[in-house]
């Protein structure tokens, strides 16, 4: 078939779809969607068979649809129905990413079993989660105590009671390091009741009543909980492991082998290029759902970090390699104990010389201002370096922390084959051995972080190409401090790329807030789409919400006195006016702050009669917080949640569950983000306004998020509050209101009543 004639039967098959299912309504914009995705699938060249002359990549054709869906146009159907028919008239698959758990648990839960039984042809779905979302059995065994080695060859070998075989060192010693707190020594009693949960947890497991993913458990634990006993790639043996069998990850991963269509998150689709765990993007049909998030969790995924103080680890490791690798006779031994020596020697220097230049700084960091929680002086101080450009003093030492880290991460490799193939010889004492290899493992993530951070932090920009953010933490927790060197790329644009759009042929970005401004430039910059846009691979399409915001929705802009830069005094004001406003709610509200000062200060303005029906984010958990919310509204009741920014996004509160959204204050990033005010930086010194082309732009993406929660119906009617004059009186302002659906607008003065619909 040609591409038009792929296109057309995808687009039959989504109409079939929709005349098929129960409560069929003709939306034109969800199916000038579908009409979109359809062409653009078809048009990708996939894969070496259907090259056209040589195995050159650049020979394929590739497409790529960038597409706003306003609310209700139902994006869900409009790109699954015709993506999955045209994978399946293809012979490939279809890989749908989205950025939060939500969204995927509708997919495989609700939308795609609906799907499947109105296309045709059968299809069969799955979720694919990272590893470390499942209980790894052998580590579980090892915390609980259930493997104890007795009657394994321990005696036969003549090392019984060594560290690599018996587990002697500290059960929690190799947890990932979180903050400051979860590193210091435990007392007793927490150490009893952290082994009382692993014991629980592996009985839950071992009766059934519990399937091995964490987010299924009824109370997520904390994640120096979870990450003792998670799978992970690095202490993973896999099929010589004992516990392969009945592995709760590698069970998992065997619904995927025969899914044509393959629902994953942003994070595992970036941390998974190249590596085989998921269909080659080059040979299938992507999808990218929420797709606004995608440039954020680039930068989060290829940012990197390692501890200056704490380095104990890495003479832990040494010592397990040099055992493990003398028993396996590999010659690279000789080399760790001296790399290992040298690196704990240069990052010992580094952390020297970062307090002998920025000390000063970060102790004065640490005594001023307040945090994010509104309590006087701060637990993390930070330093930036100006421009990326690292001190020449640094550069030395950094270099030998990256040529030692190198080095021992090679001998590493060298043993862990070894281990491997000594599995493979000797399958008697896999158990033993999968010991040793898990041991290794657990610490050599860390090894692999300290050479990626020195190399980031050595990288010098090219001319005329951003710089590397760079900067130093110091956290103080109680007596323990810990001082921490962090490095990011700063245009998530670059890496993606870099990373992800060499290798892509066929896909579609959607979401409801691509635009920015009423523009698509933003986000084509942001996601490093904008160079292939200008050379026709990408394309873009908006299709606008199927509702009447002018009729349904009404957004009253409350101008109140304080500038909203004088903070005391503008949340003093913003509270009262709030206070006023929240009297009038009869049924279910939603108020977001964008700090915690904001929701401190209208928690203590609470009135007698608000308090008992205002439920805190902060206070329970999300899921049981929108039951009890549900709950109330349905018995009569008045119910408002007060949230913090992850509430402006994701919830779906139609109906009387939400008829009124109050904003606090415009949205604007976080000043403290380094990245951010690295980036910021670099634009102002190559005669660019960052405020103009960055601040505003992200702000105007986030904004249409929260005004997104008001109307998700046809049926519904609501307002909006927003408390910040700048957004009536700014012209920066008049461009945010421009990417807003098109409410009918109200100013009011704080000290006025509002007319509430």
């Amino acid at each position: 078939m040609s591409s038009l004639e792929w296109a057309a039967s995808a687009l039959q098959a989504f109409d079939g779809a929709v005349k098929a299912s129960e409560g069929f309504r003709s939306r034109a914009g969800q199916r000038r969607m579908a009409e979109q995705v359809a062409l653009t699938l078809s048009a990708a060249t996939l894969g070496k068979a259907e090259k056209t002359g040589a195995d050159d990549s650049d020979e394929a054709v590739r497409a790529i649809a960038v597409i706003q869906a306003g609310t209700g146009v139902g994006k869900s159907l409009a790109y699954c129905a015709p993506a999955i028919a045209l994978a399946l008239a293809r012979n490939t698959r279809v890989m749908i990413s989205t950025a939060t758990v939500a969204l995927q648990e509708q997919l495989v839960n609700k939308d795609l079993p609906a799907l499947a039984a109105l296309l045709p042809e059968p299809f069969r779905f799955a979720l694919a989660k990272g590893r470390g979302r499942y209980v790894c059995k052998l580590k579980l065994e090892r915390l609980t105590g259930i493997a104890s080695m007795e009657g394994d060859d321990n005696a036969e070998h003549g090392d019984q009671g060594e560290e690599g075989d018996t587990f002697e060192d500290d059960l929690f010693a190799d947890e990932e390091a979180g903050d400051a707190a979860s590193r210091a020594i435990r007392p007793p009693h927490e150490v009893a009741a952290r082994l009382q949960f692993y014991a629980g947890i592996a009985q839950a497991l071992s009766r059934g009543a519990w399937d091995g993913d964490r987010d299924s458990l009824d109370a997520q634990p904390a994640a120096d909980l979870w990450a003792p006993m998670a799978a992970d790639a690095a202490s993973c043996t896999g099929k010589h492991c004992p516990s392969f069998n009945g592995c709760v990850y590698y069970e998992r991963r065997k619904t995927l082998v025969g899914a044509q269509v393959i629902v994953v998150n942003h994070d595992l689709l970036l941390s998974s290029l190249g590596n085989r765990l998921l269909p080659e993007v080059d040979n299938c049909l992507l999808i990218l759902d929420e797709a606004h998030h995608l440039p954020a969790t680039a930068l989060a995924q290829f940012a990197c970090r390692m501890d200056l103080g704490r380095h104990a680890w890495a003479e832990r490791l040494a010592q397990r390699a040099v055992r493990v690798g003398v028993r396996l006779e590999v010659t690279e031994v000789a080399d760790i104990p001296m790399h290992a020596s040298q690196m704990r020697q240069a990052l010992q220097q580094v952390e020297r010389l970062v307090m002998e230049l920025y000390g000063e700084a970060l102790r004065a960091d640490l005594a001023s201002g307040t945090d994010a929680g509104g309590r006087s002086g701060r637990e993390t101080a930070r330093v930036r370096l100006p421009l990326g450009q690292l001190p020449e003093a640094l550069q030395g030492p950094l270099g030998r922390v990256a040529h030692h880290a190198a080095g021992f991460l090679d001998a590493l490799r060298v043993i862990a084959s070894a281990l491997r193939a000594e599995m493979r010889e000797q399958p008697a004492l896999a158990r033993r051995l999968s010991a040793m290899y898990a041991q290794l493992g657990a610490l050599a993530p860390r090894l692999e972080q300290t050479l990626d951070t020195a190399q980031l932090l050595l990288r010098d920009a090219m001319p005329g190409a951003a710089p590397v953010a760079k900067w130093f933490t110091l956290q103080v927790d109680g007596d323990l401090a810990t001082l921490q060197a962090h490095a990011s790329p700063l245009l998530p644009g670059a890496t993606l790329r870099n990373n992800l759009w060499n290798k892509v042929r066929g896909a579609v970005l959607t979401s409801a807030t691509l635009t920015s401004c009423g523009r698509f430039d933003f986000f084509l910059r942001e996601s490093g789409l904008h160079g292939l846009h200008d050379e026709g691979v990408a394309t873009t399409l908006e299709v606008p919400s199927p509702f009447d915001y002018a009729t349904q929705g009404r957004l009253i802009a409350v101008e109140t006195r304080a500038d909203p830069r004088e903070a005391a005094a503008y949340v003093a004001e913003m509270v009262k006016a709030l206070m006023r406003d929240l009297a009038d709610v009869r049924h279910g509200a939603l108020v977001l702050f964008t700090s915690r000062e904001q929701l401190r200060m209208a928690v203590e303005a609470l009135t007698l009669r608000l308090k008992p029906i205002v439920l805190l984010q902060t206070a329970m958990p999300r899921q049981q917080l929108m039951a009890t919310h549900r709950h109330r509204v349905a018995e009569g009741l008045p119910s408002i949640i007060f949230g913090m920014q992850s509430f402006g996004e994701g919830l779906d509160l139609p109906g009387k569950l939400c008829e009124s959204v109050f904003i606090a204050k415009l949205p604007f990033a976080s000043p403290d983000d380094p990245v951010s005010e690295a980036r910021a930086e670099w634009l102002r010194t190559i005669g660019r306004d960052p405020f103009t082309e960055l601040v505003v732009p992200a702000t105007a993406i986030r904004l249409a998020q929260w005004v997104g929660r008001a109307i998700r119906s046809e049926d519904d009617r609501a307002s909006v509050y927003c408390y910040d004059r700048r957004l009536v009186r700014t012209s920066y302002g008049q461009r945010l209101l421009q990417g807003l659906p098109a409410f009918a607008l109200t100013t009011v003065r704080a000290g006025d009543v509002a007319a509430v619909v």
